[in-house]
This record gives C-alpha cells, structure tokens and sequence, in this order.
C-alpha cells in the first residue's frame, strides 16, 4: 500500500478552534507556540488542527479576518519546528457530526453547498502554497449512510474546484458512520494520487468509550477492563450501545482483546487502498479518560502494532482535554511509555 509520507505519527489539536466555546481567550491560551515545540519534541510529525466554521465566518457567511490569524500561527508554528499539518473542517454551515451543535440541512440545500465550496477554495487560495507542509480534509465524519452518495458528488466538486487554486495539496476525505472503515469502499476512486482516504478508529467502542455520556445507551457509571474477553465484550456492546459497531466476527470468543483484532478490522480497508493506489490515513483514535491509564497503554500497543503493519498514517484524539487528552493529569504516569505507541 502507498504510503503517505511525513503524516507518519501525529496528534489532534481539538477542543482549541472547533468544539470550543470560540471566544478569543480561548483561541489565545488554550494551544500556544510552545505546545508545537513540545510536540515536535516528543518526535511526531504532524498534527491534525480541527476548525469550526465559526471561526472564519459569521452565521450569515461574512469572513471574520481575525479567525484566520490563529490558522496562519499554527501553520508558522509547524513550520518552525518541522511539523506537518492537516486542516480539518470539522463543522461547516449545516452540518457537524455532533447534533448539539444544531447544525442540519446541508445534504439537501444548494446555497449551503455552495458556502462549503467557497471556504474551501478561499483555504486553497490562502494555504495552497504550504502544500510541502499542509494538507486539507474536507469535512470531519459524515454521520449517516443515506448521505454518501450526496455527499460524493459534494467532495468531487470541492475537490474540482480546489484544485484550480491548489492542484497538489493533499486532499483527506472520509465517509458514514463517522468515518469508519466500513464507508471506505462507497467512496469515489481517488480524482488523482493527492487524494487521501481518511477512516476514524474507537474500536472496541465498548472499551475507549466506557461511561461515555455523549453515547447512546451509555451507561455513565459503566467501566470495563482491557483484560476482557471478546465474548464479554461484545455481550456488554449488546447491553450498552445503541449504534453499530464492528464487533468480534472471526475471533475466537475466548480470547482476550489483541492486535489481531485490529489487524482484521483495518484488513478490509487495506485491500481497498491498494486496488485502488491511495494511502489510509487514521485521523482520530484514542481512549477515554474513564479507563484506567495502564491499560489505555496497552490499547495503544495494539493498535499502533497494526498502523506500524499496513504502514498507515494517523493523528491520536487528541492532545488535551475532551476527555481523551494524553497530557491531561490522569495520564501523567504513563506518557511517557505512551509516547512509544503513538
């Protein structure tokens, strides 16, 4: 499989400019210059940066000059200290993957459409000539299936006319259920070999999300041990989730959660990328703070074991706070041995 080159071991930089209250203390303090320098130190080479819309428009689509200001430091900031970077839309004008955030009608409204192509291609027009260094992802994790073919047609004509501004940017896009590996085949045939095919990775969600209150049917007092069977797993996945996950198929029941899982779970996708020449690119995986840290080390052994395996790029969820930051005080203990698996 083609790999794609200096996207090799990153990190998220969420809850900063999008699931954020966007306000400029925020913007200001919660990811500063030094934080990219401590970065690039611990030997990653990229970071994954989600925005909001709101960071760069108003509501009725008029530029806010100001919020660009925070994408070109962390661009200068990556520069300086030999970091990659993903833009990442992670909200556009009606529609976010999170429905608190009462975004909708984007799948079926032209005028909507049209907003998404014009951010885009003013981001191609400001940041095309980082291409060496920074790359573009379209939209953060299309939620339901019904909206894959639209949303093909919705990406062929972003790229179409990104590439008229930025004909070798790097170009992410991800599909259903919030980008799983399961959509990777729905998507269209790379419009040319900058495209990349981006896939999220929680799985098993019964474990990285235990107590979870944002998850459907979660019970928030619910905690789990890696040291749990596939049976039991997938028996409490039966009692606690409402949505599709990818469960156990082909594992023997009585086997404890390992890297075989894993690499049977990406399997699919790698076959999918090498027909068609594109690299994966994981870009959200982690572990919930509720889980104890120790073993939230050996989640990430395993899965980085598989990553290391099919040469997939990715960017762990995320570095601070969101309940999943690495460098929050409840992971103190093992970062540095996390560091290792990342």
């Amino acid at each position: 499989m083609r790999n794609w080159k200096g996207y090799e071991k990153g990190i998220n930089l969420g809850g900063w400019l999008s699931q954020c209250d966007h306000t400029k203390e925020t913007y200001d303090n919660f990811i500063v210059q030094d934080d990219l320098k401590r970065i690039a130190g611990w030997g990653l080479d990229h970071v994954r940066v989600p925005i909001d819309y709101d960071l760069v428009e108003d509501k009725d689509g008029n530029t806010l000059p100001d919020g660009y200001t925070y994408i070109d430091n962390v661009i200068n900031w990556c520069r300086e200290y030999g970091l990659n970077m993903v833009l990442d839309l992670h909200k556009t004008f009606g529609f976010s993957f999170d429905v608190g955030e009462g975004e909708d009608g984007f799948f079926d409204n032209e005028a909507y459409q049209e907003r998404f192509y014009k951010l885009w291609e003013m981001m191609a027009t400001r940041y095309g000539k980082y291409s060496d260094m920074l790359a573009f992802e379209l939209l953060n994790e299309i939620t339901k299936k019904e909206y894959q073919d639209k949303w093909n047609e919705i990406s062929k004509t972003c790229i179409e006319r990104i590439r008229r501004i930025a004909p070798s940017t790097y170009i992410l896009i991800g599909g259903y259920y919030n980008n799983s590996i399961e959509s990777l085949p729905s998507l269209l045939p790379p419009a040319d070999d900058h495209i990349i095919y981006n896939f999220h990775c929680y799985e098993p969600l019964i474990y990285t999300h235990q107590g979870a209150y944002w998850t459907e049917g979660m019970d928030q007092n619910f905690r789990m041990s890696i040291k749990t069977s596939y049976y039991d797993m997938n028996e409490h996945s039966k009692k606690q989730l409402s949505q599709i996950t990818v469960g156990f198929k082909g594992l023997n029941p009585d086997n404890l959660l390992g890297s075989e899982f894993f690499d049977m779970h990406f399997a699919e996708a790698v076959k999918i990328a090498e027909e068609r020449n594109v690299p994966l690119y994981c870009g959200e995986y982690g572990v919930i703070d509720r889980a104890d840290p120790k073993e939230a080390v050996m989640w990430y052994k395993m899965i980085n074991s598989s990553f290391k395996k099919y040469g997939i790029g990715r960017a762990c969820w995320t570095y601070k706070e969101k309940d999943f930051g690495i460098t929050d005080e409840h992971m103190a203990s093992v970062l540095d041995e996390l560091l290792n698996y990342l």
